[in-house]
């Protein structure tokens, strides 16, 4: 009995792991993983660590090629997410900014960020139905971002104070998050 159970272990982990290796599934459990990851809210920052944005001076360009500068939404309330379209934990949070973007894109301003090309980034969108706000970069990222990985959000304050700064997939549909923005409206 006990040698059957380790074989059905081993034959499940050893299909596991073969998944992992084929390139036309390994995307796609992946996924499936940090979907299950994004469930996971953000946190608020503490009050004693919060940095606040020394610079908007970044340069964007949207995706129908007209040029954005960050220094436009100062003052807002601001959602920054840099992302890829090959990136499994970008993919999997996707769902919940969209969710998010649907409810709030008039109340606070999204950019979503993208260093891919024009037509990758426009025909991801297109093929997941998302319609949120995307920007390819121009000049480089402020240092205030300091981005070593993706998807890496933060949520900004009116005074540019970074409220959230979450690196991996999390849930931005959360009632958590959404409380947080209709404070931040408020104040």
């Amino acid at each position: 009995m006990i040698k059957r159970n380790i074989s059905i272990k081993n034959i499940f982990f050893l299909i596991l792991i073969a998944l992992l290796i084929i390139p036309q599934t390994r995307q796609q459990i992946q996924i499936a993983l940090h979907t299950m990851i994004a469930k996971i809210n953000p946190s608020l920052e503490k009050e004693d660590a919060v940095a606040k944005i020394s610079s908007y001076n970044w340069k964007l360009k949207d995706l129908e090629g007209n040029s954005v500068d960050l220094n436009q939404v100062k003052g807002k309330v601001v959602f920054v997410n840099m992302w890829a379209t090959w990136c499994p934990p970008c993919i999997a949070e996707m769902p919940s900014i969209q969710k998010l973007y649907n409810d709030y894109k008039d109340k606070i301003e999204f950019v979503l960020v993208s260093n891919e090309k024009q037509a990758t980034i426009k025909s991801f969108l297109e093929k997941k139905n998302y319609n949120f706000n995307t920007f390819i970069p121009q000049t480089q990222i402020p240092q205030t971002f300091n981005v070593k990985s993706i998807p890496r959000t933060f949520l900004i304050d009116k005074e540019g104070n970074i409220i959230i700064d979450e690196s991996g997939a999390a849930n931005w549909n959360s009632q958590m998050v959404r409380n947080t923005i209709d404070k931040l409206l408020k104040d």
